[in-house]
C-alpha cells in the first residue's frame, strides 16, 4: 500500500490542486515501512492524479480538492480520505489504526463553476471557500 498527503512544512496541505509537494508512505503489514516528500514539478489538479498513479499510490489524504481531482484519482483507482488537517505523519498512523477523522465531501467549492475552454482551476488559491 501506498499512501500520499498532500504536505507543507509537516502539515496536510489545505488543497489538492494546489500542492507543491507529497509525502509518500509505504506501508506493509500494516506498518510504515518507509517515507519520503516528493515534489510535483509544477504539476497541478488533473496532472497529480497521473502524478501519484505513476508513483503506485493506492491513497490520498488531502484537506480541500475539487469534484475533477476526485473524477480523476477515482478513475485512476486512488482512495480519497479529504477534509483532513494536521499532521501528516498522525493523519496516516490514524488512517493505519482506522480512526482518521475525514469528510468524504470535503471539496473546493470554486471548482462547481465552468472555467473558460474548459481549463483546470490554477488560477486562484483556496481562500477561505474550501468546504471542510
Amino acid at each position: 500500500m501506498k499512501i500520499a498527503v498532500t504536505h507543507a512544512g509537516g502539515e496536510v496541505f489545505a488543497h489538492f490542486g494546489h500542492t507543491e509537494e507529497f509525502k509518500i508512505y509505504t506501508v506493509e503489514s500494516g506498518r510504515i515501512t518507509s517515507a519520503e516528500v516528493v515534489g510535483t514539478n509544477g504539476k497541478g489538479h488533473g496532472a497529480l492524479a497521473e502524478f501519484l498513479s505513476d508513483a503506485g499510490v493506492d491513497t490520498l489524504i488531502c484537506g480541500g480538492i475539487g469534484g475533477g481531482a476526485q473524477i480523476a484519482l477515482g478513475e485512476a483507482g486512488i482512495r480519497i480520505f479529504g477534509g483532513v488537517s494536521g499532521s501528516c505523519d498522525e493523519a496516516v498512523e490514524a488512517l493505519l489504526n482506522g480512526n482518521l477523522g475525514y469528510d468524504p465531501n470535503a471539496r473546493c467549492s470554486h471548482h462547481e463553476h465552468d472555467h473558460e475552454h474548459g481549463e483546470a482551476c490554477g488560477h486562484h488559491s483556496c481562500g477561505g471557500h474550501c468546504s471542510h
